[in-house]
């Protein structure tokens, strides 16, 4: 920790598993505050995952329309996945990129790492733009079912601005990309 931040740093007591999940585990913590008093900090363990931003050679996006449990309806959202043990990061993008959506990219770009949930989690989602596409056929998980779609990126901007797109992960990478960042062949 940075010396200058040592003043707001918690110390772990004791920390107890609470759940042990295929993929998530949930961990309640003692920790003592930075005035002397303790409290409990409850927060899931997850593996990290990748998202993957695919452009098209004509700028349209390669997305998909995904039912999300938790929140009862289908999100649009650029291809993601979970890292699996010893797995890198960027083959963690070219096989989800490739499972999910049937593409393959000639260029995988790292764009940055995000934790979308800093107050509960140890998510870290790595973000990349595939560029050089080639279509082949889906190889979807067993019992994954999700659609396709190609959407121009001004037509996502505005389901984002209107509330249509609300995934954190997938509004990131459109406004990382809505920059002014170099074309394919630039």
């Amino acid at each position: 920790m940075d010396p200058i931040d040592s003043h707001l740093q918690e110390t772990c007591l004791t920390s107890e598993r609470v759940y042990d999940g295929a993929l998530l585990k949930i961990n309640r913590d003692t920790v003592r505050l930075p005035n002397g008093a303790e409290s409990v900090r409850e927060y899931t363990e997850h593996p990290g995952a990748v998202m993957v931003i695919p452009v098209l050679a004509d700028g349209r996006y390669v997305m998909e329309r995904q039912f999300r449990y938790p929140l009862s309806r289908v999100f649009l959202e650029f291809p993601a996945g979970k890292i699996d043990p010893g797995e890198e990061p960027l083959a963690t993008a070219h096989r989800e990129l490739r499972e999910e959506t049937g593409y393959s990219a000639t260029s995988l770009q790292y764009l940055t790492t995000i934790h979308p949930v800093i107050s509960y989690s140890t998510e870290r989602i790595v973000l990349y733009v595939a560029r050089g596409l080639t279509a082949a056929q889906q190889q979807l998980d067993d019992n994954e079912f999700l659609d396709v779609v190609l959407v121009h990126p001004d037509e996502l901007m505005a389901q984002i601005r209107n509330g249509e797109v609300s995934d954190v992960k997938t509004i990131i990478g459109a406004f990382w990309l809505n920059q002014d960042m170099p074309s394919e062949g630039a």
